[in-house]
């Protein structure tokens, strides 16, 4: 039997908030502020709705299918693990983007102050606090690359977590069905795939059972 390749599930898994933390440095003075989008106007009141359809009952396995798929992406996006790596993901985020902003307002004060008091600073006042600024340029992007590295870092270990646990369920899914292989949606090349042979819906309730 055959299971999914750890490598084509760490190509396919996608937890999210996978976009570097960069902080860009504050705009030279004078640049064009951006425009607010005019707000567009107001939408009628919509038409009576139908109700919605009932939603369809899943498709059954084949009892005679030897091969299944999986969504990894899915399953990352509804399991509990996968949310809770989300959730931790985004704290780091939330985190590294706030100390990088309050060095941006700190590098945005001292650009002020060098343009509104270049003409009284004497020189030597002109010069330090240019190299403050260059200090903090420097500053900003060396937390920037920090930023992101421990992005990535954190990344690969809930990734790594995820894989640990999501395996066993998958080929234990697999023998109970008497399958030789799953694939997964995204890397399988298929045209075509029977509805009832993904099972990431059943991954998901076994993976959240074993919490």
């Amino acid at each position: 039997m055959r299971v999914l390749k750890s490598s084509m599930m760490v190509a396919a898994l996608t937890l999210a908030l996978s976009a570097p933390v960069f902080a860009q440095t504050t705009p030279p003075a004078g640049a064009p502020k951006p425009q607010t989008p005019a707000q567009p106007p107001a939408t009628p009141p919509a038409a009576t709705q139908p109700a919605p359809k009932p939603a369809a009952p899943p498709v059954p396995f084949p009892q005679d299918a030897k091969i299944a798929f999986i969504d990894i992406n899915t399953i990352a996006a509804t399991s509990a693990a996968g949310k809770e790596a989300t959730k931790k993901l985004a704290a780091l985020d939330e985190k590294k983007r706030g100390e990088i902003n309050e060095k941006n307002k700190q590098l945005q004060a001292l650009q002020t102050k060098l343009n509104t008091g270049g003409a009284v600073l004497s020189d030597t006042a002109r010069g330090s606090l240019e190299k403050d600024i260059e200090k903090m340029q420097r500053d900003i992007q060396f937390s920037s690359q920090n930023a992101q590295a421990e992005m990535q870092d954190l990344q690969n270990e809930l990734q790594a977590e995820f894989q640990k646990r999501l395996l066993p369920v998958i080929e234990e899914i697999a023998k109970e069905k008497g399958l030789d292989a799953v694939f997964s949606v995204a890397d399988s090349g298929a045209a075509y795939v029977h509805a009832g042979l993904n099972l990431s819906d059943e991954v998901v309730k076994r993976l959240d059972a074993k919490k």
